[in-house]
């Protein structure tokens, strides 16, 4: 039996995808009879074809699903025919799903992308075949359906025959088999049909049973990322992991990127005791002679071919959040089993899914493809998805919602950034901290303009003053007259004002300074990356609290009403959000507290 294949029916809303796997599955007796008549009394009720059973809805299982007609998320079937097995994903058509077909390619070596012979090659045909070559898909089989529709018209399935090699030359799949198929009947899918005496090729369950797909790790090193240290005694530490390319066996001389460590493999361990030799695709745990360092994310790799390790990269991405992806905003990354801090530093641009063109985006919004350079907190250890998805495929999340918002694959690093070292110097932060005899600190004040901040960051500076400490005011409207005169007030330049002014924070921290920083800092993400920056105890987020009433009738400087009016855009608290802190360290009411009340509570704090 050949190795089994795993592919991804992709392809518009209503072209007939999950009656297409229910044809085969029903045609390869892979149906049990109560499901058939599970099957056939629903199609009674949410079927769409008249008194006859509608094979579709043996895929498509939520009740949302079968009352719409459609397909929302992905469905995985696995089969088997004679000469192999199948696992199949049935990917939704509608563009509000898209992140759901995405979930489907990622593991997918094939993709079957229908086409209605009526409707022929449309945008999200083309973002189907998009997203599944971005996830390294290059089988891609193209069955155009419903030709009984045209009564098996030779010249209409080829003109979508040919669009569809146009596009998909573009993307760079060089070979695409096409098969005029009936869903509904069968004809051409799992048996060849006698209408199509003009077509001499096989049938689509043909070719899925006889295709090769070499997999892209072929002749790969050894490479393992590690998800587990094991140790459940003092006398045995182990690394587990799944072998994600190349093969390995005791005695081998391996490293540990990205830190570089050597080591040699003492043993092999797997549920059934100690093995010889493991290869991609096994799942052990690796114990090491000497017992070295290795963490979670961590990967053990043949030691004369060592990953690449970087901290910028260039990426494609398939943008998933319902917000739009902001430069300069921090999010999560997940790479094989390492998780960093990340940045989207610049959008190079995004992809027209219609006609292959570059367009410039300052964002990119739900469903769009685009690329883009990435920064991440960390140098990680990868290999190019196009060497080894496991290694350079990864998932950006949401730092406050946890929520999954991009997918994407490394094309290469950037080298200018992965040539950079950080130099320690023999006077560091400690020094020049003893040298003012105080203890450095961040002190962030956020609230909307007019709460009060920038009037208690004035006394409290004073009043820390007056004590001999040695500090500095960063107030938010005297850096944009220099530092960030360059930016502007849409989401992504106030993203990038506080990351900067973060950053200038740290660097006087560092220099031994009590810095307080008063900026409205309206996003709850764009605090919490400015906390990261600095040890747990040496930044404390300061909530100045009003109300959106009260700070516009105390307004010194008119804004609010010019907010009202349409005159200003982009105005925090009239028509751009102020995210509330949810943990600040202190929580000031300047509806309730005097500017010298205010300053009391954060130096009873500080004491």
């Amino acid at each position: 039996m050949d190795p089994p294949l795993r592919f991804v029916l992709c392809g518009s809303v209503d072209d007939g995808k999950s009656t297409l796997i229910g044809r085969i599955l029903h045609d390869c007796g892979q149906v049990f009879r109560d499901q058939m008549e599970g099957v056939a009394e629903d199609s009674r009720r949410y079927g769409t074809q008249g008194d006859a059973t509608d094979l579709a809805l043996l895929m498509d299982g939520l009740q949302d699903e079968r009352e719409q007609g459609i397909t929302i998320d992905v469905a995985y079937r696995g089969f088997e025919t004679a000469r192999r097995r199948f696992i199949v994903a049935d990917a939704p058509g509608h563009e509000q799903y898209t992140r759901n077909m995405a979930t489907g390619a990622s593991t997918a070596q094939l993709g079957v992308v229908l086409a209605d012979v009526r409707k022929g090659v449309l945008p999200q045909t083309a973002r189907h075949t998009r997203i599944a070559a971005m996830f390294g898909v290059r089988h891609i089989v193209l069955a155009v359906n419903k030709m009984d529709l045209v009564r098996w018209d030779r010249d209409a399935f080829e003109s979508i025959a040919s669009a569809y090699r146009v596009l998909a030359a573009e993307i760079g799949i060089a070979q695409v088999a096409a098969i005029p198929v009936c869903a509904l009947t069968g004809e051409n899918l799992t048996r060849p049909s006698e209408r199509t005496q003009w077509y001499a090729g096989p049938t689509l369950l043909a070719h899925l049973e006889t295709v090769q797909v070499e997999p892209r790790t072929a002749g790969q090193p050894f490479r393992i990322p590690v998800q587990y240290v094991n140790r459940p005694n003092a006398d045995f530490r182990g690394y587990c992991g799944r072998v994600v390319s190349g093969a390995v066996k005791p005695g081998d001389r391996v490293r540990i990127s990205p830190a570089g460590t050597p080591a040699t493999v003492e043993s092999i361990v797997a549920w059934q005791g100690t093995r010889e030799r493991a290869k991609r695709g096994d799942s052990l745990t690796l114990t090491l002679q000497p017992e070295v360092d290795v963490t979670r994310g961590d990967v053990i790799e043949a030691a004369d071919r060592p990953l690449e390790v970087a901290d910028q990269f260039q990426a494609r991405i398939l943008w998933m959040g319902d917000e739009p992806l902001t430069v300069g905003r921090q999010y999560r990354l997940k790479l094989h089993t390492r998780e960093v801090g990340a940045t989207v530093t610049r959008i190079r641009h995004r992809i027209d899914v219609s006609d292959s063109s570059q367009l410039a985006a300052p964002h990119l919004y739900l469903n769009d493809l685009g690329i883009v350079n990435l920064a991440t907190s960390r140098p990680v250890p990868f290999a190019p998805f196009d060497e080894c998805a496991a290694l350079g495929g990864f998932m950006l999340i949401d730092r406050a919602t946890n929520a999954t918002v991009g997918a994407g694959t490394l094309t290469f690093a950037l080298m200018r950034a992965a040539n950079l070292e950080w130099h320690d110097f023999d006077v560091d932060g400690e020094v020049r901290a003893e040298l003012k005899r105080q203890r450095p600190r961040c002190l962030w004040l956020t609230g909307l303009s007019a709460s009060g901040k920038s009037t208690i960051a004035n006394l409290l500076e004073r009043h820390l003053v007056t004590e001999g400490r040695h500090t500095y005011l960063l107030d938010g409207d005297n850096v944009r007259h220099g530092l960030n005169r360059d930016l502007g007030f849409t989401e992504a330049d106030r993203v990038e004002n506080i990351r900067r002014v973060a950053e200038v924070a740290r660097l006087m921290v560092d220099a031994g300074l009590i810095v307080i920083v008063s900026f409205i800092s309206p996003f709850q993400s764009e605090r919490d990356f400015a906390r990261s920056l600095f040890e747990p105890d040496d930044f404390m987020e300061i909530f100045v609290d009003a109300s959106v009433e009260a700070c516009a009738a105390r307004d010194p400087k008119g804004l609010y009403a010019k907010a009202k009016r349409g005159e200003i855009r982009n105005f925090t608290g009239i028509d751009s959000p102020y995210e509330r802190p949810e943990r600040p360290d202190v929580h000031l009411n300047t509806e309730k507290l005097s500017p010298e009340e205010c300053v009391e509570v954060v130096m009873r704090r500080l004491a």
